[in-house]
């Protein structure tokens, strides 16, 4: 039996401005890695309600889009179904409400970091494939991939 299906998920690099610093917040996931809140598209759902419906699930924070940051495709293999070809959209997303609550059936927790801490964090203890995805957060929020700030005229 070589099925394969696609499985769309979805999430963000959120951020807020706090005390007149900018911070960003990351997740660590059941297995003890550092993540981004992130998951599977419900059915009716467009791309942008999954990012948000799963940011608000996973860390009590609601949100608003500021822009798409890119999409992750990778396969993995699972015993009755087969080959799963994954596609995650991230986007940036600015935090508008809501109090930081993790969901712990899905995740241990969830903090907010100053962007430098953010950098080193996933650098450190995330998932490799998460790295460019947070690259891309920071740059557009005028850091660079070690959370310092730009000095070339953006924001």
């Amino acid at each position: 039996m070589n099925k394969s299906v696609k499985e769309i998920s979805a999430g963000g690099v959120v951020y807020r401005n706090f005390e007149g610093r900018q911070q960003i917040q990351l997740i660590q996931d059941r297995y003890g890695k550092i993540t981004l809140p992130k998951g599977k598209m419900e059915p009716g759902e467009t791309i942008e309600e999954t990012a948000l419906r799963e940011i608000r699930e996973e860390t009590g924070i609601t949100g608003r889009i500021v822009k798409p940051l890119d999409v992750i495709r990778y396969q993995y293999q699972l015993p009755r179904i087969g080959l799963v070809h994954k596609e995650v959209h991230y986007y940036l997303v600015e935090a508008a409400g809501g109090r930081l609550k993790p969901q712990l059936e899905e995740i241990r927790g969830v903090e907010w970091l100053e962007v430098p801490d953010a950098a080193r964090r996933q650098r450190k203890n995330g998932y490799a494939n998460n790295d460019s995805i947070l690259h891309k957060a920071l740059w557009e929020l005028g850091y660079d991939e070690k959370g310092m700030k730009r000095n070339d005229g953006i924001r």
